[in-house]
């Protein structure tokens, strides 16, 4: 997968003060209850749903959020019948966010600030939730194949995938990149294949229930 290298060196440093100084409104961007936004951003709802799905199809899994800001998947996901969440993000401010929001959950959650790449995790895990995370990653590939590594056999990583759409893509490169200074990417069907692949996962399912994103399943066996 192939980005740009200036944005390898200067993104992940723009990505870090957009979630720590705009963690809030950030946040109330993701609030899908409301009927508008389940109106206006379907996605928000779907990869919520399959997130769910997935914790529920395994007994009492171990899961993994990576990028988790406010905890609002990982909510869900406790409340499907995880045993045990680590939600990781490196931005503080989201991180209490998720604290305030997950703390009926206490004696089952773990909530770290750090960088994935580098923090130190005890795996392995039955799913991996990267949703909303790889929007934001200029090498993407440096977190698939960490995510394999902490995938426990017969476990999997869902995961959610902007891509380009003539009706959203100039919306949200102005929204974020413009307006934001917040570099964003998309994926082809061919690069998610490619890259799950070649991370060592043996099975991806690719879903594109509307125009502009794909969810995803990769199984590790």
């Amino acid at each position: 997968m192939v980005r740009p290298m200036s944005d390898s060196t200067t993104a992940p440093e723009r990505v870090r003060t957009r979630f720590e100084d705009k963690a809030q409104q950030f946040d109330d961007l993701y609030e899908d209850e409301r009927w508008l936004v389940r109106t206006l951003r379907p996605g928000l709802f779907r990869r919520r749903q399959l997130s769910v799905e997935t914790v529920r199809a395994y007994d009492a899994p171990n899961v993994l959020d990576v990028g988790c800001g406010s905890g609002r998947i990982g909510e869900f996901a406790l409340e499907a019948g995880t045993s045990h969440y680590v939600g990781v993000d490196f931005s503080a401010p989201m991180i209490d966010l998720a604290r305030t929001r997950l703390q009926r959950f206490n004696d089952r959650t773990e909530l770290i600030v750090d960088d994935f790449l580098t923090a130190p995790l005890e795996g392995p895990f039955e799913v991996i939730l990267a949703v909303g995370l790889f929007d934001y990653l200029p090498e993407p590939h440096r977190f698939s194949r960490r995510m394999f590594d902490l995938t426990a056999p017969g476990g999997c990583v869902v995961g959610s995938f902007p891509t380009w759409s003539w009706l959203k893509g100039p919306v949200r490169k102005v929204r974020y990149e413009w307006i934001g200074n917040c570099p964003i990417f998309n994926y082809s069907r061919r690069e998610l294949e490619l890259m799950f692949g070649a991370s060592g996962f043996s099975r991806v399912e690719i879903a594109s229930p509307g125009h502009s994103g794909f969810l995803v399943r990769a199984h590790r066996t």
